[in-house]
């Protein structure tokens, strides 16, 4: 393999980000191996890649099974020669009341979004060890800074991975060039919205000013010429960082935005979405819902007032 050329591994490649990034990794002359469940959807983005003029291989791979993380990520190092980089993007989600969704679904989620992260983490950190540098990078999201009633498992899951997160990077402080990378977007238009699980008996969708899965490609791409610890897509870091101040009353507000939501949006039945199989044939990269360019990022704009709000109310109780 040349010098120069990036060696990556994305999990959860099949769709969404994870297909983004494959692609704009591809663009770059990058040699890829891409993991998910669903063999279908690998094989659509690897044929993406290799038009972008990359090289990509697939592996169909649950990585809630520790076992099978650890020997996709053997046959990754010796198809490349070595990892520059490990993206781990799996992600899923089910979206109701806590109490109306089954606890089976609740650990599925956390499973997925954070024991499979984990699992990655424990298979590559060692490959970077022994070849002295490496990246890995950690999509989180909002959900790791704001809680969001409806989504509990959710929370739970991106909460727990920014603090996985943290720990990793003390315990490789000894490691210079092995970086830990959390990224931080906000909503993001992928078809995981087609994907969850959805117990609110109400059509799931997203709020205006979704960002284009390319935008947080992009900044996945940039960490691996310039890694960092956190990188926030979408909406100031310091704005994200005060939301964490802003909480109580910020979940208090989206609990009852949720209720009056779910009783006016378009009905539908209750599903498990894709947690426990993959999608039947590929789902591509895009959800669909964006609006035309130009349209204001309405999620910046609703996510500003409610940290303004929530400030303010906390000076307010505190000087009464």
């Amino acid at each position: 393999m040349k010098q120069g050329t990036l060696r990556v591994v994305i999990t959860g490649a099949s769709s969404g980000i994870g297909a983004a990034t494959a692609v704009a990794f591809a663009r770059q002359g990058a040699h890829l191996v891409l993991g998910a469940r669903g063999r279908e959807g690998l094989e659509d983005i690897a044929s993406r890649c290799h038009e972008a003029g990359g090289q990509a291989t697939v592996q169909v791979v649950d990585v809630t099974d520790t076992a099978a993380v650890t020997a996709f990520a053997a046959d990754a190092r010796a198809a490349l020669g070595g990892i520059d980089l490990w993206f781990s993007d799996v992600g899923i989600g089910v979206v109701g009341k806590y109490l109306d969704v089954p606890m089976a679904d609740h650990r599925q989620v956390v499973d997925t979004n954070l024991v499979s992260h984990m699992n990655e983490a424990h298979a590559v950190l060692p490959v970077f060890v022994a070849q002295g540098h490496g990246i890995w990078v950690n999509m989180i999201s909002l959900g790791g800074y704001i809680t969001s009633p409806y989504a509990a498992a959710y929370s739970a899951s991106k909460f727990g991975l920014r603090g996985f997160s943290a720990a990793l990077r003390g315990e490789m402080h000894d490691h210079p060039q092995i970086h830990i990378c959390d990224v931080y977007p906000t909503f993001v238009d992928t078809p995981a919205v087609y994907h969850a699980g959805n117990y609110t008996g109400a059509k799931l969708t997203y709020p205006p000013g979704a960002l284009a899965p390319e935008k947080v490609a992009d900044a996945v791409v940039k960490l691996a010429r310039h890694p960092r610890p956190s990188t926030v897509i979408g909406m100031p870091g310091p704005l994200l960082k005060l939301g964490e101040f802003a909480n109580p009353l910020a979940a208090m507000l989206m609990n009852r935005f949720m209720d009056k939501w779910s009783k006016r949006a378009e009905p539908v039945r209750d599903t498990t979405g894709t947690m426990y199989a993959p999608p039947a044939g590929a789902s591509g990269i895009d959800g669909g819902q964006r609006r035309p360019d130009g349209q204001r990022n309405t999620a910046l704009v609703v996510g500003a007032a409610v940290v303004g709000l929530a400030i303010g109310a906390r000076l307010v109780s505190r000087r009464s």
